[in-house]
């Protein structure tokens, strides 16, 4: 290659490499977003922020409305069963299913040896009781005229509080049973009486029946025109519910009927097998067409508070926390995290992280995830 070659050669490179070098290189595409911290910068007139709408929050009234499955219960010190004390032999039945009761009304007559024996009992410390009695006077006599000695009244006072000691036990023992010891009369039948006021719900007992003592409830007596609707309300509902809270209960047995109560009790300790907590509303029954056992649908219904809403599109997730974007100045948007209550239709219940009249951002949120 001669010399001249050489040169164009040279030149025509030094153009090539010259035009590369001052061609214009392709531009970036500008980026809509930019993040500082927890705060995304929208650009300006970006076709993104039209999409972008924050509104203001406001409180409003809100009935809180939590439903569980609950199971109708007699009211304990308004139902009892009744087993008598003492093994024996039904002579006498009063009691029938729907009977009414009063504390003491006869349900059944029972002839037990036991109850005889315990009779007898009685009898005998009472018998004891008033020779004590009487030889204390008469030791108590001889002292006062001065011809009886000191340790003879003090072993006639001592044997005297022994025996009514004794009596009171054996009267106790009885009137534990609804036994009236003034009108005891010895080998009586022993008379099982209600407890409390109520009805006849249940009823086994027949005439010439043998009963023994360690068998179950042969009758039961209940007064249903109240009963308790057993709720189990999960832990982590637990705070929205306060003692004398409204509660409106339905059951598959009566379709659109409605019965109401209130929050009576809520049990302090937790079931650890469903993470659940016990409920118990008092509710009026006095048609009585709640009926123990039923399943219920239980609906507890709170006084009316101010909470705060967002919408469900405004919430955003990181890892565990929920958060939401307030806006601030024109195109500028915080991230604030906020702890959530419930969900209400399309919304969800902010319970702190945030107050009434800050913007949020209710359309577009999703878009500020791309911010870097």
């Amino acid at each position: 290659m001669n010399i001249i070659s050489c040169i164009s050669t040279a030149a025509l490179g030094l153009a090539i490499f010259s035009w590369c070098c001052t061609s214009p290189s392709k531009e970036e595409p500008e980026t809509p977003f930019t993040m500082r911290g927890d705060t995304v910068f929208v650009t300006h007139n970006s076709p993104v922020s039209q999409k972008i709408k924050a509104q203001p929050l406001e409180e409003k009234d809100f009935h809180l409305e939590l439903m569980t499955a609950g199971t109708v219960r007699a009211i304990p010190n308004y139902y009892a069963e009744i087993a008598p004390p003492f093994s024996g032999r039904v002579t006498k039945v009063h009691l029938r299913l729907g009977m009414r009761t009063q504390p003491g009304t006869p349900l059944f007559e029972l002839v037990s040896p036991e109850f005889t024996e315990a009779q007898k009992l009685f009898f005998q410390a009472k018998s004891e009781l008033a020779s004590a009695r009487l030889a204390l006077k008469r030791q108590q006599d001889l002292r006062a005229n001065g011809v009886g000695a000191e340790r003879d009244l003090e072993e006639a006072e001592t044997n005297y509080e022994v025996k009514e000691k004794e009596y009171q036990n054996a009267m106790a023992g009885l009137k534990i049973f609804g036994v009236d010891v003034e009108k005891l009369v010895l080998g009586q039948p022993l008379v099982i009486t209600s407890p409390i006021a109520g009805e006849v719900i249940d009823n086994e007992v027949v005439n010439g029946h043998y009963i023994r003592a360690d068998d179950p409830p042969h009758a039961k007596v209940a007064e249903l025109s109240r009963v308790w609707v057993v709720g189990m309300v999960k832990e982590k509902d637990i705070r929205f519910i306060h003692e004398l809270d409204a509660a409106e209960i339905t059951v598959p047995a009566y379709p659109g009927e409605k019965f109401f109560g209130k929050v009576f009790h809520i049990d302090e300790v937790v079931d650890e097998e469903t993470r659940s907590i016990r409920v118990l509303v008092e509710c009026d029954n006095a048609r009585h067409l709640l009926k123990p056992g039923m399943y219920a649908t239980v609906k507890f219904k709170n006084a009316p508070v101010k909470a705060l809403f967002v919408p469900a599109r405004a919430l955003l997730q990181y890892n565990d926390k929920s958060y939401v974007f307030v806006k601030y100045g024109e195109n500028s948007y915080v991230r604030r995290f906020v702890e959530t209550g419930i969900s209400q239709g399309e919304s969800v219940q902010i319970i702190s992280g945030l107050s009434p009249g800050e913007p949020v951002v209710s359309e577009g949120a999703f878009y500020m995830l791309e911010a870097k």
